[in-house]
């Protein structure tokens, strides 16, 4: 999202950003932010780019920031559970 976060970028070029990731998976990526209208994706000929959609940028970091909270206290206390297990 930060790639696109200001302007158009061609689907190659957020593809090297992740050396790591197939291109068919960072096309995957893409058109699921597009469904969950975060992006949008302007095909030009044979190739696309992707620029981040105006959307309410403060209800998308508390969605974000909700989903992290819940994530990082179910991981504290899994150890936690393990910390204690261990101990016995």
């Amino acid at each position: 999202m930060r790639l696109v976060r200001d302007d158009e970028v061609a689907a190659g070029e957020l593809a090297r950003h992740f050396p790591t990731v197939s291109r068919p998976a960072v096309s995957q990526h893409l058109r699921v932010l597009a469904r969950a209208d975060l992006v949008t994706v302007r095909r030009d000929g044979t190739g696309a780019s992707t620029a981040a959609t105006r959307t309410d940028s403060a209800e998308l970091r508390s969605f974000i920031d909700d989903m992290w909270t819940d994530r990082l206290a179910r991981l504290k206390r899994v150890a936690e559970q393990a910390h204690a297990e261990d101990r016995r």
